[in-house]
């Protein structure tokens, strides 16, 4: 079961990590994301710029039909049609970005998908993760259920952190 990953992009030359479960498999009891990469790809996210040009690290199949903008974040490929995220550089200067995952949450949870475990830092992230409810709630209390063009920045961000937000 256990194998080893050697990442290829510009970020993180020759880093390597193991994979100790099986992909999309025996995540911590407190997560659980209602998209998985692929699907978050297929949707639109992260302005479709979020990989470098080299995916191996990840299936193929995840990009076969991602929404992707490889040299200018376009924010028409998300699926609410907006940005909403904040540059890579205010996440650096809050501190949420932990060494392993230089472009960040996403990164950790394709990496945690795929079957990577580092305990402390999943913890940390899934802690991130479930703050968000905090934007389920805002939408569920502001839009009526199903009217997708209520919030649609909350939306967008939602689906970032792997909620689908088409279902509040």
């Amino acid at each position: 079961m256990r194998r080893t990953i050697t990442v290829h992009d510009s970020t993180q030359p020759h880093y390597q990590y193991d994979v100790v479960e099986a992909m999309g498999t025996n995540f911590h009891p407190e997560f659980k994301p209602q998209l998985t990469p692929q699907e978050m790809l297929e949707l639109g996210v992260f302005n479709g710029s979020y990989f470098d040009p080299d995916q191996s690290e990840f299936p193929s199949e995840w990009f076969k039909n991602a929404k992707l903008s490889p040299n200018t974040p376009d924010p028409s490929l998300n699926f609410f049609k907006v940005k909403a995220s904040q540059p890579l550089s205010v996440w650096q200067k809050k501190g949420w970005i932990y060494k392993d995952d230089p472009k960040g949450w996403f990164q950790w949870y394709c990496r945690y998908y795929m079957g990577r475990r580092i305990q402390e830092e999943d913890l940390r992230q899934i802690k991130r993760w479930k703050a968000m409810t905090r934007h389920i709630a805002q939408v569920a209390h502001n839009c009526r259920r199903g009217d997708l063009t209520c919030r649609p920045v909350q939306r967008q961000a939602l689906l970032h952190w792997a909620y689908d937000s088409r279902k509040i």
